[in-house]
Formats: structure tokens, C-alpha cells, sequence
């Protein structure tokens, strides 16, 4: 069952920065100060701007696929079985890694309200919003779209406040006497500053329940992504000009402590809540995104069916949604924060390295129905730039860190040998590149047909009986001029195959119904089409037949660019003609036209008349 396409732009937004904005802009600018010393707002840009790679080629990969999974289906389509299978654990138990770490940033920050809860209290409170957080989305997505839409606005408020009063107070003296940042601290700082805006291209995994995904979901990732990225250097940069460099070394909530400094007890409240908002709205996207890949592997047989199971009456797939939760809780009830805290991270950058090896694979495989609507420019330099230096980030970040990430990668490829492997017999856009460069041949065109059924439902085509014949058309594309008589012989020999009759016979119909009648020729725009056709025995049949030809076709005293064979038998009469009348209308249509004549290969031929302008009965 398809998920509810039901998150708008604004619902997009709200997810993307909410799950950007915690502990990366409450918490950390103390961290990194100690290393950017004044250089700390830099960082900060830098950062983002490093994150910049992988959020175009995820933009890429979502709106060429927008389905459930994201990093994962894409990854999985692409690099093959292997690779998706990690893909998909490592993303889920990221996403659900940081929504843990959110939920105790929760109920630590209640501590500013309740000074005197216990270490088990601040759990309790922890879970109870894990548990809170499950029910809403179980609820609906756009239950929880619309509460996160509301959250971030309020965090968004209150933070542009903090920053329009904090300037005026600012203390640009505090710069001069911050410690001196060389580029090489600046840029490892913002190694670790980067992230914290690593939830953007987790929402890449709802894509499926976005309304118009080519439009509302690069809409509501650039703007998220832009409008964080300016929140988080303008903060950090009043915060360190309010603070001296001995109040900013000695905090661990530095924006509530600079607000303190500005309005006192107020301030302190106000950031307080604002802190709070952060920590929900990550924790809640996390829920909703995480859910999805064990959602979208179970689809592909890789999980048990299970947690592929969507509600029908809320449209939600709640077992994928309470198996992430109890993942979360476990987080929450007991495992080591810092050390899994570091292997999400780098579970990240590996994501953002298999997101950019993924479009560079998805480019050069020539895969006709991959269209995003969306392109990551600079390509290749841009991706390759960017594998480099996320790989050298992961490797900066210690032997234990990485030690515990590939006990849990080869743990993923071990379910792949027991499990996943014999569920899955697709051919990854990999194997369609290694063929392209060596000029062979692929048995099979799943990949493609995929492809293709996600852009019909990407333009809400719902497909007709007209449409199911082209899908089964016996489709040819001539490499040198033809005369008519040649191209009933080609169609002749077609039709005796599919259809099962002589040769002779469905040569002696061609002829003898163009004899009878001239063929039907469409002008089309500058470019004519024909269309013959024949009557077969039986009953229950009909086939079309394609011949394009961009060096035309002697017909007659005409020459047309493509020959549209239509066979069928008597009791098919009524198709035939709503057949003759969607062929009128798709090739009257200039871009039509401009598109046939430039198609590379009969698959693209094919996924033109699928995907043209008509009105479908």
C-alpha cells in the first residue's frame, strides 16, 4: 500500500530544519570555540557549505526517485543489493542514534526549569516524549508535519529575537581577545560542526508522502538549508560576541547563558524553550524519517514483510514506526551516548559518500527513464571533491569510532549473506554502467521499468488500456533510409512472431490493406507519421508495432519519420479506434516531436508515449 502524499513546502521546511537545529547550535558552540577560537562563525559556514555536495545529489536521486527510503532505495537501485543493505541499516540506526541523543537533550534542558531531577528522572522524561513523538506519527505524517511546522516556527522566533537584541549588546572586543584560529583548526572544527546539518538529507526518506516532490521537496530543502545555515552563524556569532572567553569556555549551554547576560532570568526561559523546541522537533523528525527504511527494505524483501506494512486507515506504516521507537528508547534507557554519538556521525559521511558515488554511477549508466527534475551541478568534480574529503573526515575521527561502525557494517553484510541476498534478483544502475562502457548488453530492463512507473506516478498518469499496449509494443529504430515495402517486410515479420501467423499472411494483409485504403498519415508538427493497420483471424487480439526512422521513410509520395502498426481481430474494433485516437493526439503536439526525434534507444522511445499529453479513458 502507497504511503499518503500529504507534506507541503512549508511541512518540508519545518521537518528539514528542525531536524538540523539542537545540540549543534545549543550546545556545541562551546565545543568548537575551544578549536576555531574567532574563526567559531566560520566554522559554522564552512560546515554547511561541506554538507552543500551531498544535499544536491540527494536532491538529485529523491526527485528522479521519490519514494519511501531515500538514501537507501537510491543507494540500493543504484550500487547494488550489498551496498543498500548497509545503506539502510547504518541510515536507520543513525537517524534513530541522533533522535536518541535529541530526547535526552530534552530532559537534560529541563533541568533549567527543575534544577533538582535526578539522572533517572531526565530518562523518564526522555521516553515519555519518545513515546509521545510514536503516537503522533502514527497518527498521520501530516499531523506530525503541521505540530513540526508550529514548533520550528516558535524556535525560529525566538531565536531571530535572541539575535536582533544580542547585536546591539555585542562586545566586539571579545573577538580581539579570542584565541587566534589557523585555517587548519577552523576547517577541522568544522569537520565536526558539519553534522549537525546532516539531518537535511534524512528527509529525503519521506519524499513519498510530499506532495509534488520535484517542486515542494527542493523547494523546502534549499530553503531549510539556507535559512539554517544563516541562523547558525548569526547565533554563534552574537553568542561569542556576548560572552567573554572565559564565560564561553566555561558553559555547555552558551546561547542560554548569553541570553542570561542580555535579560536575565528571561532570556535564560526564553532560550530555554527554545532549546527544547530544538531537541523535539529533531527527535520527531527522526521518528518520522527513520521509520522509513525499514519501511522501504522490507517493499524490496530485504526485511520481513512486517515492516512493510502501512495502515490503511491512517496511512502510516506504524510497525516500522514502534520497531524505531523501541530502538530509540533502548538509546535513551541505557547504551553509551558518547561513543555511538560519534558512530552516527560517521554513519553519516559514509551515506554522503554512497549519495555522491551514486549519482556519479546514475550519470554515467544512461539510463533512459532517470529524469530528476533536479540536477547537482558541477558534476563530476563537485561529487568527486566531495567522497575525498568526506572520507578523510571519517578517518580523523579515531580507531574506536571507526572499529565500532564496521563491526556494525559487517554485521549488515552478514544479513545480506543469510537473508537479503536471495530475496533480491535486481540489476543495479552499476551493472547497466559497467555494460555501457563495455558495449554489452543487460538480459532484463527492471531497473528502467521502475524508473519508469515512479515518473508516470510522479506526473499522476494513471494508465489506460493504450498505455498497457505500449508497454508490451514491439518497437524498432531503423539506422538508414527505408522505402514502405522494406517496412512491411520488417512489420510482417514482427507481426508473424507475436501475433503467430505466416509471414506471407501478415505480409499479403499489409499490402492488401493499402491497396484497399491508404495508409492513415498524422502531419504531426513538420514531422508525418503513419499509421497502417490489418484485421487478424480470432478473437481477443491486438498488438501495436512501432518503426521510427529519423532518416525517413519513403511512403508513397510522402516521407514519414515513424510507421505505427496496429493489428488486431474484429471483436478488438473498439480499441482499435481509441488507439488511432491517442496516437492522433500525442503526435500533434510539438513536444512530442522534439523529444521522438532526439530519443536515443527504443526504451526511450517507449517511455515518450507513456509519459505524453493526452486524455486517457
Amino acid at each position: 500500500m502507497s504511503l499518503k502524499k500529504g507534506l507541503s513546502t512549508l511541512e518540508v521546511f519545518s521537518i528539514a530544519t528542525g531536524a538540523m537545529i539542537s545540540s549543534g547550535l545549543f550546545v556545541l558552540p562551546s565545543i568548537i570555540y575551544r578549536e576555531a577560537g574567532v574563526g567559531l562563525s566560520l566554522s559554522y559556514l564552512l560546515a554547511g557549505f561541506l554538507l552543500l555536495p551531498a544535499v544536491f545529489s540527494q536532491l538529485e536521486l529523491s526527485t528522479a526517485m521519490p519514494k519511501a527510503g531515500g538514501n537507501y532505495l537510491a543507494v540500493e537501485r543504484i550500487l547494488g543489493t550489498a551496498a543498500g543493505v548497509v545503506a539502510g541499516i547504518t541510515n536507520w540506526l543513525a537517524i534513530s542514534l541522533k533522535a536518541g541523543f535529541a530526547l535526552i537533550g530534552i530532559g537534560t534542558f529541563m533541568t533549567l526549569l527543575f534544577p533538582h531531577l535526578t539522572e533517572q528522572e531526565i530518562k523518564l522524561i526522555a521516553m515519555g516524549a519518545c513515546i509521545f513523538f510514536t503516537l503522533l506519527n502514527i497518527v498521520s505524517v501530516e499531523s506530525s508535519g503541521k505540530a513540526q511546522v508550529i514548533m520550528v516556527g516558535g524556535l525560529l522566533a525566538i531565536l531571530a529575537a535572541y539575535i536582533l537584541l544580542g547585536y546591539r549588546a555585542m562586545d566586539f572586543s571579545n573577538f580581539v581577545k579570542a584565541p587566534a584560529g589557523d585555517i587548519h583548526r577552523i576547517l577541522g572544527a568544522a569537520g565536526t560542526v558539519v553534522i549537525s546539518y546532516g539531518g537535511i538529507t534524512k528527509v529525503a526518506s519521506i519524499a513519498e508522502e510530499v506532495k509534488d516532490p520535484g517542486k515542494n521537496l527542493v523547494r523546502g530543502i534549499m530553503l531549510s538549508f539556507w535559512v539554517t545555515i544563516a541562523f547558525y552563524a548569526l547565533a554563534v556569532l552574537v553568542t561569542q560576541g556576548l560572552l567573554s572567553h572565559e564565560e564561553l569556555t566555561s558553559t555547555y549551554t552558551p546561547i542560554s547563558t548569553a541570553a542570561g547576560k542580555l535579560v536575565g532570568p528571561v532570556g535564560v526561559w526564553l532560550t530555554g524553550l527554545a532549546t527544547l523546541l530544538a531537541f523535539i522537533t529533531t527527535a520527531n523528525a527522526g521518528i518520522m524519517t527513520a521509520s522509513r527504511n525499514p519501511l522501504s527494505m522490507a517493499r524490496d524483501g530485504l526485511l520481513p514483510s512486517f515492516f512493510g506494512r502501512v495502515s490503511g486507515k491512517t496511512g502510516t506504516p506504524i510497525p516500522s514506526i514502534l520497531t524505531t521507537s523501541a530502538v530509540i528508547l533502548a538509546v535513551v534507557a541505557g547504551l553509551s551516548i558518547e561513543n555511538f554519538a560519534k558512530v552516527a556521525s560517521l554513519f553519516m559521511l559514509f551515506t554522503y559518500i554512497l549519495t555522491n558515488l551514486s549519482v556519479i554511477v546514475m550519470r554515467y549508466a544512461g539510463l533512459v527513464n532517470y529524469r530528476p527534475t533536479f540536477k547537482s551541478p558541477f558534476f563530476p568534480v563537485l561529487h568527486i571533491t566531495s567522497i575525498v574529503v568526506y572520507a578523510i573526515l571519517i578517518v580523523d575521527m579515531g580507531v574506536l569510532t571507526i572499529a565500532i561502525a564496521g563491526g556494525i557494517i559487517l554485521l549488515s553484510l552478514l544479513w545480506y549473506l543469510v537473508y537479503a541476498r536471495t530475496q533480491s534478483r535486481r540489476r543495479s544502475a552499476f551493472l547497466h554502467m559497467v555494460a555501457r562502457l563495455t558495449n554489452k548488453e543487460i538480459a532484463g530492463d527492471d531497473l528502467e521499468e521502475e524508473l519508469l512507473s515512479i515518473l508516470l506516478e510522479r506526473h499522476d498518469i494513471v494508465e489506460d488500456e493504450f498505455d498497457r499496449l505500449i508497454r508490451e509494443a514491439w518497437i524498432l529504430d531503423m539506422d538508414r533510409p527505408a522505402t514502405q515495402d522494406e517496412v512491411f517486410e520488417i512489420l510482417a515479420q514482427a507481426i508473424a512472431e507475436r501475433i503467430d501467423i505466416p509471414v506471407e499472411t501478415a505480409r499479403e494483409k499489409l499490402l492488401t490493406r493499402e491497396q484497399e485504403a491508404s495508409t492513415i498519415i498524422f502531419p504531426g508538427i513538420a514531422v508525418p507519421h503513419a499509421i497502417p493497420h490489418i484485421v487478424v483471424e480470432g478473437e481477443g487480439t491486438f498488438a501495436v508495432f512501432i518503426v521510427r526512422n529519423v532518416h525517413g521513410i519513403t511512403w508513397n509520395d510522402q516521407t514519414v519519420y515513424t510507421a505505427f502498426c496496429l493489428a488486431g481481430s474484429k471483436d478488438k474494433r473498439d480499441l482499435h479506434l481509441r488507439a488511432l485516437m491517442a496516437i492522433a493526439q500525442i503526435v500533434q503536439t510539438r513536444i512530442f516531436t522534439e523529444e521522438w526525434l532526439k530519443a536515443r534507444n527504443p526504451q526511450e522511445l517507449k517511455t515518450i508515449l507513456l509519459l505524453a499529453e493526452r486524455k486517457r479513458t
